[in-house]
């Protein structure tokens, strides 16, 4: 093993709301992952870590430092992620 090739991990603080704060019992989750991370590999360990979480995370939006993100963006160090699910309304 060469730990020498090892990505370094950093930590995003999740911020979760509506069905998602419900179905984990929470309102933040800490999602470590090696960088260089985008959301999508954030959204595949958020799954992982919170199985309850799995079916909302397909049809919920991301935002990062307060704008919508696509998965493919890449997660700058420290930034403030959001999980936004899909809300009904009448």
């Amino acid at each position: 093993m060469n730990l020498g090739s090892e990505r370094p991990l950093a930590t995003w603080s999740v911020r979760l709301f509506a069905r998602a704060k419900d179905l984990a019992g929470t309102e933040t989750i800490d999602v470590a992952l090696p960088t260089p991370a985008t959301v999508g590999d954030l959204r595949r360990q958020l799954a992982g870590q919170c199985p309850k979480l799995a079916g909302l995370l397909e049809r919920s939006a991301v935002a990062v430092d307060g704008d919508f993100a696509r998965d493919e963006q890449p997660l700058a160090t420290g930034a403030e992620v959001a999980l936004l699910p899909p809300v009904s309304g009448g």
